[in-house]
C-alpha cells in the first residue's frame, strides 16, 4: 500500500491516476474524504499534515509514503520529523518527498534551506528514502488564469527569465517509477522540463492552446516591487512572489525525467493543451 498526500493536487492525483492503473494498491490522504476527487477504486483517508496525530489511519498497513509538502504546508510548520516518525512507527518502510531545486541552486537562501530542513529530516528518519527536486511547476501560471479570462491580458510586474517549468505530471511519472521499483533508495534526482521559456514564452504557448493569443503587458511599477521584496524573507523569496515569473537563473533543462522514465519530459506546450479551458 502506497500512501500519497496532496492527493488532489497536479502531482498528487497525477500519480494516483499511474498507480490505479498500474493495478498497484493507494490511499489517498485528504482533509476532507467526502469532496475528494479520486480515481475510482482508491482507498481515501482523512488526515492533514499540520495534524500529524491524524494520519495515523492513514498510515496503518502502507509500506511506502509519498510526501509532497506545500507553501501552505511550509507556512503552517508542519512537523515532519513528527509525520516520519509516526509512519515509521506505523511500519512506512520507504518515503519519497517531493522538495525543491532551490536546495541545490540557492542553499543559502530562505526556500533553499528550508527545503534543505526538510530533506534532512526525512534522511534521518530511519525509513529508505528518495529526495525530488523539481524546478519551477508549469502549473503556477494558472495564477494568469483569471486576468486571460475576464480581460484577454496577462500582466507582470517583470519578463523574468527563461525557466525550464516542469508538467506536473511528470513528478508524477517519476515518483511512480521511484515509489514501485527498487534501487532508488537514497537517491537524489533533480527535475526539469525540457526547455527554458520566458513569461513571454509561456503565454504564446498559452494563446497557441486558446487559438488566440492574450496580450503580455510587463508593467514598470518598482512600487509594488519593492513591496514584494518588504513581504520576502530574502532577495530569492522576492524573486519567486511574481506568479508565472521565474526571477532566478535556472539549472537549465535536464534530462533526468527521460532517464528515469524512458519517455521525454512533457513540454510547457503540452501542459497549456492539457490545460486550456482553464484559460477560456
Amino acid at each position: 500500500m502506497i500512501v500519497v498526500t496532496g492527493a488532489t493536487g497536479s502531482v498528487g492525483s497525477a500519480l494516483l491516476k499511474q498507480l490505479k492503473e498500474a493495478g498497484v494498491a493507494a490511499r489517498a490522504v485528504t482533509r476532507d474524504a467526502k469532496r475528494a476527487a479520486v480515481p475510482v477504486g482508491v482507498e481515501v483517508a482523512e488526515g492533514d499534515l499540520t495534524k500529524p496525530e491524524s494520519l495515523e489511519n492513514a498510515f496503518s498497513g502502507a509500506s511506502a509514503l509519498f510526501l509532497l509538502m506545500t507553501a501552505g504546508d511550509v507556512a503552517n510548520r508542519v512537523d515532519l520529523a513528527a509525520v516520519v516518525g509516526l509512519a515509521r512507527r506505523a511500519g512506512v518502510k520507504r518515503v519519497v518527498l517531493v522538495s525543491s531545486l532551490l536546495a541545490q541552486t540557492h542553499p543559502d537562501s530562505f526556500p533553499g534551506r528550508s527545503s534543505l530542513q526538510g530533506e534532512q529530516i526525512v534522511r534521518d528518519s530511519g525509513l529508505a528514502w528518495t529526495l525530488l527536486r523539481p524546478w519551477e511547476f508549469a502549473s503556477n501560471v494558472l495564477a494568469w488564469a483569471p486576468a486571460i479570462r475576464a480581460e484577454g491580458i496577462v500582466r507582470v510586474l517583470t519578463s523574468g527569465l527563461p525557466s525550464p517549468a516542469i508538467h506536473p505530471a511528470d513528478i508524477a511519472s517519476v515518483a511512480f517509477r521511484v515509489l514501485t521499483e527498487d534501487g532508488h533508495e537514497g537517491a537524489i534526482y533533480p527535475l526539469t522540463g525540457p526547455q527554458g521559456l520566458t513569461p513571454q514564452d509561456k503565454v504564446r504557448a498559452i494563446g497557441a492552446a486558446m487559438g488566440r493569443e492574450p496580450s503580455f503587458v510587463e508593467q514598470d511599477d518598482p512600487r509594488a516591487l519593492e513591496q514584494l521584496a518588504r513581504q520576502a524573507p530574502d532577495e530569492v523569496s522576492a524573486k519567486l512572489m511574481i506568479p508565472g515569473v521565474c526571477g532566478l537563473e535556472s539549472p537549465g533543462p535536464l534530462s533526468t525525467v527521460e532517464l528515469l522514465t524512458g519517455v521525454p519530459a512533457r513540454t510547457f506546450q503540452q501542459w497549456a493543451h492539457d490545460n486550456v479551458n482553464a484559460f477560456r
